[in-house]
């Protein structure tokens, strides 16, 4: 099979962010291991952030993030670039600047190795464009094939934008339109449409680096970046660490189009259901509930938006610029409030 006729999405079990370990599964192997810390880590574990970060002086701290995954479309180089973007995302949902990365790569060797030559090359037009250097890597010969990036960035220990930060009185922007994994196993599965297809490719290979940017300059409380345990589950934690509970309309979720039309004929991914397990206890609903626009929250993400936490008095002004600067779709879809006895720190209050 020559890469001009390979479809790579026939080549691997899962796509994407799908393909991730469960998270309630993923919690039980991390839990009760002694984890070397030493006084200069700012950022590990204990929060679920999006990286680590480890401090270097008053004025520079190290972002630590690795991110890889099996392919989400059928193009070599598209799939490239989408797992490029996907592991540069948690430095931007930190505030940071990545500057450096090795390649993580796992490729069946028997294969046309010039297919693996352009999900390289896809991915280093990314890290160009993020202005970050390919400095090494490590590879595999298994059959399965995974792509991803080890990435480190910089910023000043002050502006670091954790996920534990959150404030009752801030409002929720999103980034980018949910459905990525849902419109993915119709790559996978099916044939999407091609303006389904061409928008789903432009969310998910566009980079979080200007929205990153914007937040920090307007004075972001908080921020995560949206992939696979889903809105409900980045959110959730997010919510838990800060003490708050966040509310969301569902009516304001923006969506991929063609996302609807997949979930009503039934091309949901197994991390749906992963997602609904992980989050049960925290979900809430207020009004009736539309069965359809409920998966939206808990489609895993592949290299999906920032989900920013900011007051209410900076919002206007982040919004406009983040539209100015391309992330059109980015919309205010909730506020956060504070805990109340039947919303304890960590819910998810989705108002229909």
């Amino acid at each position: 099979m020559s890469k001009q006729e390979v479809r790579l999405t026939q080549m691997v079990k899962s796509a994407g962010c799908a393909a991730k370990i469960f998270p309630y599964i993923l919690s039980d192997a991390l839990k009760d291991i002694n984890w070397y810390r030493d006084e200069n880590v700012m950022v590990g574990f204990s929060g679920s952030d999006d990286a680590g970060v480890y401090k270097v002086s008053d004025e520079l701290a190290l972002i630590h993030t690795t991110d890889f995954f099996t392919p989400v479309v059928d193009n070599p180089f598209t799939f490239g670039q989408i797992a490029a973007a996907n592991s540069l995302s948690d430095i931007y949902a930190m505030g940071g600047k990545p500057v450096n990365a090795l390649n993580i790569t796992a490729f069946p060797q028997n294969e046309d190795i010039g297919i693996l030559k352009e999900i390289l090359a896809g991915g280093a037009s990314k890290a160009e464009e993020a202005k970050c250097s390919i400095i090494g890597g490590h590879s595999v010969d298994i059959p399965s094939i995974l792509y991803g990036l080890a990435v480190t960035g910089f910023i000043n220990p002050k502006d670091i934008k954790e996920n534990n930060s959150a404030r009752p009185g801030d409002v929720l922007i999103l980034t980018k339109a949910l459905g990525t994994g849902i419109l993915n196993n119709t790559v996978k599965y099916s044939k999407p449409e091609k303006k389904h297809l061409d928008g789903l490719i432009k969310s998910m290979s566009r980079l979080n680096k200007d929205a990153s940017e914007a937040m920090v300059r307007h004075g972001a409380s908080a921020c995560t970046d949206v992939t696979g345990f889903g809105l409900a589950g980045h959110s959730m934690q997010m919510a838990k660490a800060s003490g708050c509970v966040f509310n969301f309309y569902a009516d304001r979720l923006p969506v991929l189009e063609g996302a609807m039309q997949a979930i009503k004929e039934k091309f949901l991914t197994r991390g749906d259901k992963s997602n609904r397990i992980y989050t049960q206890e925290y979900v809430k609903n207020t009004g009736i509930i539309d069965a359809d626009k409920e998966h939206l929250i808990f489609d895993p993400q592949t290299s999906g938006g920032l989900l920013i936490s900011i007051p209410e008095k900076n919002s206007a002004a982040l919004l406009t610029e983040l539209i100015e600067r391309g992330d059109e779709i980015s919309t205010i879809v909730g506020f956060v409030s504070e805990s109340k006895k039947e919303y304890i720190p960590g819910t998810l209050n989705i108002i229909y």
